[in-house]
């Protein structure tokens, strides 16, 4: 659905966009993630055809923009950070203009179904300029929305919402996922991209750093595996016990919760469980921890990791 292959934008001050190849597949959600300045905003840009780059390829649907991007744009719906809105129209009648441009029909139905979905319907008449920016935002998804695109580009699309407006932004993604829409996502909360995202890109000062689903991500930045183990009592023989078990990275013993990391060169919860009976207690839960996607992407993005990648180790 999208491809680039060294896709680069250089500015007179600086080099944007660097060498970067993605592949989004038809059907999936891509999380595309990055501290502020990575570039994902000049890369989405380029997606949309509001920049041209000065290097590499990029196409949408098998089609490269530099032959006919119009002839796609029915295909692509986008929710930008800070949508804009005509000031002089109500929100019933933007999304009927939009619907009228897309030739959507029983547009009534549609608009009126989307906008109840999000909790707007008793808010049509009103102009967005009276909305508060989660209304707003809302009412950018709905626009996005009404000619059922195949690809979503939705760069930040929850940007202002509260909890509730972002179960409702999440639930019209999965809906949209289960229908085969591909969807292409931008955001800095990490927690939503962990929830709905197939695969997940990292940018860093330009560059693409990794490009994987998540327990890809995980195990690319430490193999190791965590157990969090809740036990009756703490013998005294237990910080021993653990120490000389050999695939025990390291253990941390906070009251009655113990804190395990396993080497992850296979299953060792049986062994863990037996070494820990064996001191004298009982185990009274345990399970196994993964990294969030948010350390993940906290390790992806320090400057060690990114030293690796300049040198080529991590692409």
């Amino acid at each position: 659905m999208i491809s680039t292959r060294n896709l680069t934008k250089t500015y007179p001050e600086v080099e944007a966009v660097k060498d970067v190849t993605l592949n989004v597949h038809a059907g999936e959600v891509y999380g595309f993630l990055g501290p502020n300045g990575a570039g994902k905003s000049t890369t989405i840009a380029m997606l949309l055809g509001l920049e041209k780059p000065t290097s590499g390829e990029l196409s949408l649907f098998g089609t490269s923009l530099e032959n006919n991007y119009f002839s796609i744009k029915n295909a692509i719906g986008v929710v930008g950070e800070n949508p804009y809105f005509f000031d002089e129209m109500t929100a019933w009648e933007y999304l009927s203009f939009h619907a009228d441009i897309f030739r959507i029909e029983s547009k009534e139905n549609r608009i009126n179904q989307l906008m109840e979905h999000v909790g707007l319907r008793q808010y049509a008449n009103i102009r967005p300029s009276e909305y508060s920016r989660g209304m707003r935002q809302k009412l950018s998804f709905v626009r996005a929305l009404l000619h059922k695109p195949d690809l979503l580009i939705l760069d930040e699309p929850v940007s202002g919402l509260d909890p509730h407006g972002i179960r409702q932004i999440r639930e019209l993604i999965e809906e949209q996922k289960k229908s085969g829409t591909t969807i292409f996502i931008s955001s800095h909360i990490l927690s939503e991209i962990e929830r709905t995202a197939d695969r997940i890109a990292i940018m860093h000062k330009g560059k693409l750093l990794v490009e994987d689903n998540l327990d890809g991500l995980r195990y690319s930045v430490d193999q190791s595996v965590r157990v969090n183990v809740e036990v009756t009592h703490v013998p005294e023989s237990l910080p021993t016990v653990l120490s000389d078990v050999p695939y025990i990275v390291d253990h941390n013993i906070n009251g009655q919760h113990i804190e395990i990391r396993l080497d992850g060169s296979s299953d060792h919860r049986a062994e863990v469980s037996a070494a820990i009976t064996a001191s004298g207690t009982t185990i009274i839960g345990m399970e196994t921890r993964k990294a969030s996607l948010e350390e993940t992407f906290m390790t992806f993005t320090d400057d060690n990791v990114v030293g690796l990648s300049k040198a080529g180790e991590v692409e």
